[in-house]
């Protein structure tokens, strides 16, 4: 592999080799991850017959997962920087791949929701150490293309990873899928191993010598404080609409369930076009501009989108495409801003606690939205256009708030042309 100066001082357009080395196993990665946490919603129609378990049972399936990462964030903040993160990665990458193949072989209720849980304890830590990985091997400079980059893997799993799981499982059965994830997780782990240098050099800034201690100090801090609360509005009003658009598009817009994985693969090939794009541009005009930008087409977008009565398939995903637009062109940005908030020797711990509460602060989006809409007797979903009022003064909110973040990372910026910390990439 290259040396420090190679990752941590390029400021050239474009990437090296090695850069994109790292960049693309951190983006298998992050798919396997992806792809393992929405994989189970589209596989219930199939799973929940085969063992027998009621809708009320398959929603605690689901949501052991998440309440089990975020509270994993928490635990683990304390001892995320005292590691090598390459080592830390590996760990929870393996706890994950077994996580994941106990879920393939659960013969009942039980032991799929404790499979679950096992996954979600691993699983759910893994997107804030690559965050962390990303953070100590690029420069701000290139943070934005790194992260375009990075969530695809999300696109892609809705493009090529759904499509194919559900094929699986159709095939033979909901076990499958799983297996899949398993054997695809297993490669990359064994590359990653053999490609990823050692990142160590956060190590030798640390003062806390209790974890406890570490993790305190982190939530203390009065900067990092504000960032976690601009995380939790972000995280909130997106899965404020998320739960409710299947239902949505459905009953209220009148398209046929069976055109969901079209409209949804559609979408999918068009962040993954918008990603990096987006990446790039805020790299070269600003995060904040860019993320101003894409606030203000996802509030018209989202106006739009409640507001809709019964359209064509083809309107709703133009709809949709501009709608990702806008959410890309928001999250892209502000993850590379926030990235730039922690110092190095904290930066593990944030990013753990970051991600912890946007599984909590999306939780309870879920929650006050459901307490907003309800359901009517001809099955449409009423009260929606509210939570879409209620997710643009989230927004407009996120804008005022994300320019003291923009501010302070351009001023810290400033204070030196070069990052904070050469990470040790020994192998």
């Amino acid at each position: 592999m290259s040396s420090p100066n190679d990752f941590i001082q390029q400021e050239k357009a474009t990437f090296s080799r090695d850069q994109w080395i790292i960049i693309a196993l951190l983006a298998f990665l992050q798919f396997t991850i992806i792809l393992d946490f929405m994989i189970l919603s589209p596989l219930g129609a199939i799973l929940m017959p085969s063992m027998q378990i009621s809708p009320s049972q398959f929603g605690m399936v689901v949501s052991g997962y998440a309440v089990s990462a975020a509270i994993s964030g928490f635990l683990t903040a304390g001892f995320a920087d005292k590691f090598d993160r390459k080592k830390l990665l590996m760990f929870f990458y393996c706890g994950f791949i077994l996580g994941t193949l106990f879920c393939a072989l659960a013969p009942n209720f039980h032991m799929l929701l404790a499979a679950r849980i096992v996954t979600g304890l691993f699983g759910g830590v893994i997107g804030s150490i690559v965050f962390a990985i990303m953070t100590d091997l690029f420069p701000l400079q290139q943070r934005g293309r790194v992260m375009g980059i990075l969530q695809t893997a999300f696109a892609a799993s809705q493009v090529m990873g759904l499509p194919l799981g559900l094929w699986l499982s159709s095939k033979w059965g909901w076990h499958s899928p799983f297996l899949m994830i398993v054997f695809v997780s297993t490669l990359v782990g064994f590359v990653i191993w053999a490609k990823l240098p050692s990142i160590t050099a956060h190590l030798a800034l640390q003062t806390d010598k209790k974890a406890l201690t570490h993790m305190i100090h982190t939530v203390a801090t009065p900067k990092y404080a504000f960032a976690f609360v601009l995380t939790g509005i972000l995280s909130m009003g997106g899965y404020m609409i998320m739960p409710f658009a299947s239902a949505y598009t459905v009953h209220n817009l009148g398209i046929d369930i069976d055109n969901l994985p079209l409209l949804y693969m559609v979408t999918g090939c068009v962040s993954i076009f918008v990603g990096p794009l987006v990446g790039r541009i805020s790299d070269a005009i600003g995060g904040y501009t860019t993320f101003i930008f894409g606030s203000i087409v996802t509030a018209i977008m989202t106006v739009i989108y409640t507001n809709l009565g019964s359209t064509s398939l083809g309107m709703l995903m133009f709809v949709n495409s501009l709608m990702f637009v806008g959410i890309f062109s928001r999250m892209i940005p502000s993850q590379a801003l926030m990235s730039g908030i922690p110092a190095p020797a904290s930066r593990g711990a944030f990013m753990s606690i970051n991600a912890s509460l946007q599984q909590l602060a999306g939780g309870l989006g879920s929650i006050v939205a459901g307490m907003i809409v309800s359901e009517g007797a001809d099955g449409k979903i009423q009260h929606f256009e509210y939570v879409g009022y209620i997710m643009v003064g989230f927004t407009a909110l996120t804008v005022y708030m994300m320019y003291f973040i923009n501010r302070d990372v351009m001023a810290s910026r400033n204070k030196s042309a070069s990052p904070a910390v050469e990470p040790s990439l020994g192998h």
